[in-house]
């Protein structure tokens, strides 16, 4: 589903954050991307959705090379992968239930549809209480339950999530991972970038492990270490 071949980024400014990545992600898997700060994980992340092009190399998804897309194909690229920030990136003068909405009506969706579509997310999220709040009544847990609503209201093949626990607490971020684990049993494909060492080491995922810019390791039921 997801190949990433001899890929390497140079930023503008003449900084090298990836050297050669090659990597494999099939259909369905979990896959945790490790490593410390500034070792590439979110520009890899950003290569996928096409935030980000390679300087060289192909970054292919579902068949499709996203660095060979023009302007106005990306969005049907995003409409395949629901993507959740560590900043949740909700707008702040919408409910919870127009947040959800407003990812469907930016495809086009039927109005007869979403509300419907919204209700499920919310739903399978646990905010089904919350959808009349407003991001600045949820907690930091509520948000990103909110973030990850949105980003699965179209029900996408892929779900990226980077960094997605880095401003919660340690309960609160284990119940944010079992929500991305459930998400994945339904056929979806999850990639999640963290630093969260002992989620790593419980989940007992394939972990790839960046350094550098350099794929160091990629293990299936890996740990945050080796």
């Amino acid at each position: 589903m997801i190949q990433l071949i001899n890929v390497s980024k140079t930023y503008p400014n003449g900084i090298d954050v990836l050297y050669n990545i090659n990597l494999n992600i099939g259909k369905e898997e979990f896959v945790f991307i490790v490593g410390p700060s500034g070792a590439g994980k979110t520009t890899l992340m950003k290569l996928l959705y096409r935030e980000e092009r390679p300087s060289s190399g192909k970054v292919i998804v579902d068949k499709v090379d996203v660095a060979e897309l023009t302007v106005d194909q990306v969005p049907y690229l995003r409409r395949n992968i629901g993507i959740v920030f560590q900043d949740y990136k909700l707008l702040p003068k919408r409910t919870v239930f127009e947040n959800v909405a407003f990812a469907l009506r930016v495809t086009g969706a039927p109005r007869s549809s979403i509300r419907r579509k919204v209700m499920q997310a919310l739903e399978l999220v646990g905010m089904l209480r919350r959808a009349n709040a407003f991001p600045d009544e949820l907690s930091g847990g509520e948000k990103q339950r909110a973030c990850i609503a949105r980003a699965i209201v179209n029900n996408p093949p892929i779900l990226l999530a980077d960094e997605p626990t880095g401003n919660l607490d340690p309960t609160t971020s284990w119940d944010i991972i079992q929500l991305l684990d459930k998400i994945n049993k339904r056929n979806t494909t999850v990639i999640v970038s963290t630093h969260n060492k002992s989620i790593v080491d419980d989940m007992k995922r394939r972990v790839v492990a960046i350094e550098n810019g350099r794929v160091v390791r990629d293990q299936m039921l890996g740990g945050y270490n080796v």
